[in-house]
């Protein structure tokens, strides 16, 4: 099959990639000067936000492994962040919290961070960051819807 010059489809991944890793020094960058590294600061993160929250739910949400959140999880409870404790409901499950110095970091360190993500993408004006977030939320649901449609097909040969 004939490709022309600009393949669309092809073209979006690659501005869509270099868009990501522009954006993401960004972020890596900020969350280096707390001394922690992404996957530790997005369990901070989103403990913070979401409050106590089993393991697996903190792991879909911060799209890692689960061998790399455990280490991770091991690392912050290790230096007093982050606690565990087996759910009330089901024993198998473990739930993650953030402990008061944890509590305390995050509200010392997620504004500068939030400041610097607002800095991040302030090359497009407030409305255009809004319809990107609405493009690019339809983007990533119908990629996945696609790649769940391909699977379940792929199962049933």
């Amino acid at each position: 099959m004939k490709r022309s010059r600009t393949d669309v489809p092809l073209k979006l991944w690659v501005v869509l990639a270099r868009a990501f890793d522009a954006v993401e020094r960004h972020s890596r960058a900020s969350i280096a000067r707390f001394g922690l590294g992404t996957t530790e600061f997005g369990v901070l993160e989103v403990l913070f936000h979401k409050g106590e929250l089993p393991v697996s739910e903190v792991q879909r949400r911060i799209l890692v492994e689960s061998s790399s959140t455990t280490y991770v999880v091991d690392k912050l409870c290790d230096r007093g962040l982050v606690r565990r404790r087996p759910s009330d409901r089901d024993r198998r499950v473990t739930l993650l919290a953030l402990t008061p110095a944890g509590r305390r970091l995050m509200e010392r360190i997620f504004p500068p961070h939030a400041d610097a993500m607002r800095h991040a993408v302030a090359a497009l004006p407030p409305r255009e960051q809004a319809r990107a977030v609405r493009v690019l939320r339809a983007l990533g649901t119908g990629a996945a819807r696609r790649l769940k449609a391909k699977e379940d097909h792929d199962d049933h040969d």
